[in-house]
């Protein structure tokens, strides 16, 4: 009987020890497997780790270019401030109002404060509801300072507008030799001998462009004159010696020696190179008349 259970018992371990050893190389501990998914797991981690190029700083040779840092943001407090400069408008020149002047004033949707008002001798203009208005010395915006205030009275919040429409009260004169002397009109409070002289067609071959005079009367009317290089300014381009023509002045552009000595004797020979011409039958341009007259022979 002791001998049936001892051999029936070395059976069961041999069987058993077989179904052990097919199961061991498809069958592993679960430890196990958890221990090798987590290495695969790590090693793409370490993978990328080792493409990613060190955070050290690049060492550069004098081959290799060199790239700058990139800066840090600025602060909207740390930015410079913008400075825009102011320029005058053409409404905002300073040309005072004078006698002479024709102004137009536009009061908008209020048609009975407006009109054309001509500027007197006595430098005032004939205001409806307000009456003489001594606008002389104003310029526009002053003067459209000074209305608004008067219609203010009448009108709630108005809005004026004062045009020039006619350049009266300053000018200058140029004589002398110019393609056209005359008295000329300012739309500013000073012009240039430059445009001055343009203004009147430019100085004639007889002009002496380097003795031009600036003549300025004083306060008693007595003449200042000042020395004017205009050969300077208009074929030079000098233009330290274009200065400022005022209200009043006058721009003298004489004739040369030789122009003025031929326009002297003009007159005296004119009458004996006519009776010349009539005698030989020959013009001052050396030439004879068509039907000249005919040679008597021997």
């Amino acid at each position: 009987m002791k001998l049936n259970i001892l051999v029936f018992t070395i059976m069961v371990s041999l069987i058993c020890s077989a179904a052990f050893a097919q199961t061991q190389p498809t069958d592993q501990p679960t430890g196990t497997q958890s221990a090798e998914t987590q290495s695969a797991e790590a090693q793409p981690s370490v993978q990328q780790a080792s493409e990613q190029p060190p955070a050290t700083t690049p060492v550069i040779t004098g081959d290799q270019p060199t790239t700058a840092a990139p800066e840090a943001p600025v602060a909207p407090a740390q930015l410079p401030a913008v400075v825009t400069a102011t320029t005058s408008s053409h409404d905002e020149v300073l040309y005072t109002l004078g006698p002479d002047d024709v102004i137009e004033i536009t009061v908008q949707r209020h048609p009975e404060f407006s009109g054309t008002f001509p500027i007197n001798q006595e430098g005032k203009i004939q205001y409806e509801f307000v009456g003489d208005l001594q606008v002389t010395g104003m310029t526009k915006k002053q003067l459209e300072e000074r209305l608004r205030q008067l219609i203010s009275r009448y009108v709630a919040n108005p809005v004026v507008n004062v045009t020039i429409t006619d350049y009266r009260s300053k000018f200058y004169f140029v004589i002398g030799d110019v393609g056209h002397p005359g008295k000329y009109y300012m739309r500013s409070e000073t012009t240039t001998v430059r445009d001055a002289i343009v203004e009147a067609g430019l100085p004639t071959l007889s002009a002496a462009i380097r003795k031009v005079q600036l003549i300025t009367p004083d306060k008693n009317g007595r003449p200042r004159k000042k020395a004017v290089n205009l050969y300077a300014i208009l074929y030079a381009g000098n233009l330290k010696h274009n200065i400022d023509v005022r209200p009043g002045d006058v721009l003298y552009i004489p004739s040369t020696v030789m122009a003025k000595v031929f326009r002297t004797i003009a007159p005296i020979t004119e009458p004996v190179t006519a009776a010349a011409e009539a005698q030989t039958g020959v013009t001052s341009l050396n030439t004879r008349p068509e039907n000249p007259r005919p040679r008597t022979g021997n």
